[in-house]
């Protein structure tokens, strides 16, 4: 798609990428907007079952344009962090999982974008934080929620409150990476990871992610009954049937249709 994202099928997987290196990658109105399309119209692609985001050139996404919410009112900076979270929300809830594959910095609302996929995949040269204290402001994409329940409400404290940038190596340590690998293994990694997932049955992956992501925001009783209703869920599919079938027949060339 034309615009500020760039989109590649190459179903089974899709591979988003933030295409504004001349900026670095920062976040505008446009960009969001043209996000919030690319996942919308990823969403109707029924042969998609992974989707990779990532950013052109040396950067993930370096922040927010700092210029164009300069002269921001209250008003009008609230009406942009509801749209922020609006379209991060709609990352989050994909209904496939989505993973960041972090090429360089991942700062302020790169970081929140980051946090609003599913897995987080490092090169070396990645390095992420929250610097919004800096600029005498702060996270209004998620971060200060979405980072909390990653790393822990102290850790999440600390990078919020000191608005450090960390290096690869330490977003690792943190919970914040999944993994960290060289800057040319990035994609093919990323690729090789997604391509581990779409081979799996995509509606008890799906399942999975919800389950999951509804369980990180209620009680366990409540996210046990939910995880209960998903596993019925995938009984009604083909799938489920085709797989057990060829695991008692003791195969492993099951090829799973979404059904």
């Amino acid at each position: 798609m034309a615009g500020s994202v760039v989109t590649e099928l190459e179903t089974p997987l899709a591979v988003v990428t933030i295409d504004r290196p001349e900026v670095r990658n920062a976040l505008d109105a446009r960009m969001l907007d043209d996000l919030d399309q690319a996942f919308a119209a990823l969403a109707r692609e029924s042969g998609v079952r992974a989707v990779i985001l990532t950013g052109a050139g040396k950067a993930f996404v370096a922040g927010a344009d700092i210029k164009a919410m300069l002269d921001f009112t209250q008003e009008q900076a609230l009406a942009f962090a509801r749209r922020g979270q609006q379209v991060f929300g709609r990352i989050a809830r994909f209904p496939h999982p989505v993973l960041a594959a972090v090429n360089g910095p991942a700062l302020g609302g790169g970081c929140e974008l980051a946090l609003a996929c599913d897995l987080r995949i490092g090169s070396d040269l990645a390095k992420l934080g929250q610097p919004e204290v800096k600029l005498g402001t702060m996270p209004g994409f998620g971060g200060t929620q979405r980072l909390a329940r990653i790393v822990g409400r102290s850790k999440a404290k600390y990078l919020l409150f000191t608005g450090e940038a960390i290096p690869a190596a330490r977003a690792l340590e943190l919970g914040l990476l999944d993994e960290v690998v060289a800057p040319d293994q990035l994609l093919p990694r990323c690729r090789e990871i997604a391509r581990a997932i779409a081979v799996r049955a995509p509606v008890a992956v799906s399942c999975c992610k919800e389950a999951i992501d509804l369980g990180g925001d209620a009680d366990l009783a409540r996210g046990l009954g939910h995880e209960a209703e998903l596993f019925a869920r995938t009984f009604a599919t083909a799938d489920r049937k085709a797989g057990m079938k060829a695991f008692l027949d003791k195969r492993d060339d099951v090829q799973f249709q979404g059904v």
